[in-house]
């Protein structure tokens, strides 16, 4: 799984230095390749064997579908594999337009994928996300996320 968030710097090439602890993921899984995507204003990385599950479900979409049109259109269509070399991949120069990359970016693991953000706009999504945290948290609060029968919710801290 892809967890934690880490800022890193992209090099003239779009080439970006894998974190060890997803290099660590990957290698447990034998990956050598990502699947890389545009996602609203961020890209997302897969490993191979995730991205191809996912293309099994999309395929399975009518192909008379307005938003599976849409879905296959940006989001498939603009999908690289970046193999990884030297612990490092190459975003491609489309994709890293896409989502506004210049240098200075944020890597945001999320369990079965991650996303790449330039870094400034990850610090506004951030604001955002700490803001809508508390009702996001009370909304997902029927998951059972601690040990079995346990509902655990998130409750702020006074500030």
């Amino acid at each position: 799984m892809f967890r934690g968030r880490s800022k890193h710097t992209l090099d003239s090439k779009g080439r970006l230095a894998i974190p060890v602890r997803f290099k660590e993921t990957l290698e447990q899984r034998s990956e050598d390749c990502l699947v890389i995507t545009s996602h609203d204003s961020c890209l997302w990385g897969y490993a191979r064997e995730d991205w191809i599950e996912l293309e099994k479900k999309v395929a399975g979409l009518s192909q008379f579908d307005n938003s599976g049109i849409i879905f296959l259109r940006y989001f498939i269509s603009g999908a690289e594999e970046c193999t990884i070399k030297n612990g490092r991949i190459t975003i491609p120069q489309s994709l890293r337009e896409v989502a506004g990359l210049e240098k200075e970016i944020v890597l945001v693991g999320l369990l079965t994928r991650f996303e790449i953000w330039d870094r400034a706009k990850w610090e506004a999504e951030f604001v955002q996300l700490r803001d809508n945290f508390r009702d996001a948290s009370q909304d997902l609060s029927n998951l059972t996320i601690g040990p079995a029968g346990s509902h655990d919710t998130y409750t702020r801290p006074n500030s």
